[in-house]
């Protein structure tokens, strides 16, 4: 019998073919929670995207072996309830970094030459911004990095080559040694690296402890010239101290690539500024990302369902019980 699987959302059809034929493919209705309760009976294996895989769903399911999540974060997943029933979760965490680092690069320097910004003034005839000098230039200025994993680390290197930038990071999670690796200098404290950098770039996972963490208070602590950056996770951010802060100039400009809720409610004042800059969740969906993340996704499904280990186990006390 034909072992099924059950793709939340549609993914690259380079990821459906990965699974040969001793799998049956199918997608679901829709991928509301009430949807997939109804379809996951009988699934083996399963790939969502940022779809949320709920306790309530988990437990609905009868035959379910593995979750690979189309991407890196694991948030959507309930990750305790797959773990406490035994099931193992995959993930696809080199497939982003690329992506999501270059998209980082160019917002920072869109950002600091008013790309969007001139771009506008001058469709809309205003050709006397040129005389502005808004635009700065990013050689020799300080970036700060909140996260120093694959991205984090590879904006490192990537800023400080392309723009001659030096870069400072906090990441409770990595050994000096390794940030010296990396030539940059590494902080015990966040809020000195928010105070001293004038581009803070966010690379960081959704967790209790980083919800909500970039709040008014800390925003204050940023120079008036210095821009922000979220490409993690929208929560990190508390989105009304942000737009306040770019409204009255506590800081000088963002941009942003997730949000809280997702997608954002069509009345979001930030979209009213101009000093932001503005995508939808979109760092990651080049052409090329699409296809790593959704062969990454499959690859990891099929290894579990046919007894091997996978390269990237989220829960790996699962496996190896």
């Amino acid at each position: 019998m034909k072992q099924k699987i059950l793709i939340v959302q549609a993914i690259h059809e380079r990821g459906v073919q990965k699974f040969d034929d001793r799998f049956e493919v199918c997608v679901a209705s829709d991928p509301s929670v009430a949807t997939v309760i109804k379809e996951i009976r009988g699934v083996a294996g399963v790939i969502v995207r940022m779809a949320p895989f709920t306790r309530e769903i988990i437990e609905a399911a009868d035959a379910l072996k593995v979750i690979g999540r189309h991407g890196v974060g694991v948030d959507n997943i309930d990750l305790q309830a797959a773990t406490e029933k035994g099931i193992v979760v995959v993930n696809t965490p080199n497939a982003n970094a690329t992506s999501v680092a270059e998209h980082t690069l160019t917002a920072i320097g869109a950002l600091a030459k008013r790309v969007v910004v001139y771009d506008r003034a001058i469709r809309e005839g205003r050709w006397e911004l040129r005389n502005s000098y808004g635009a700065v230039d990013l050689d020799g200025k300080t970036l700060g990095l909140v996260g120093i994993g694959r991205i984090g680390s590879m904006v490192a290197r990537r800023a400080a080559a392309a723009y001659n930038m030096k870069v400072i990071a906090f990441d409770p999670y990595v050994k000096p040694e390794a940030a010296r690796e990396l030539g940059l200098t590494l902080y015990a404290r966040m809020d000195d690296v928010f105070s001293q950098a004038d581009v803070i770039s966010l690379h960081t996972p959704l967790t209790p402890e980083t919800r909500g963490f970039v709040n008014a208070t800390k925003l204050r602590l940023m120079k008036p010239t210095a821009f922000l950056l979220n490409f993690s996770r929208g929560e990190v951010v508390d989105e009304k101290a942000l737009c306040e802060a770019l409204k009255s100039g506590v800081i000088a400009g963002a941009a942003i690539d997730v949000y809280d809720p997702e997608p954002p409610l069509k009345d979001n004042p930030l979209f009213a500024l101009e000093n932001i800059l503005l995508s939808p969740h979109s760092a990651a969906l080049t052409q090329e990302c699409v296809i790593r993340m959704a062969t990454g996704a499959a690859e990891g499904v099929v290894d579990v369902l046919s007894g091997r280990r996978p390269q990237f186990v989220v829960n790996p006390e699962v496996f190896n019980k």
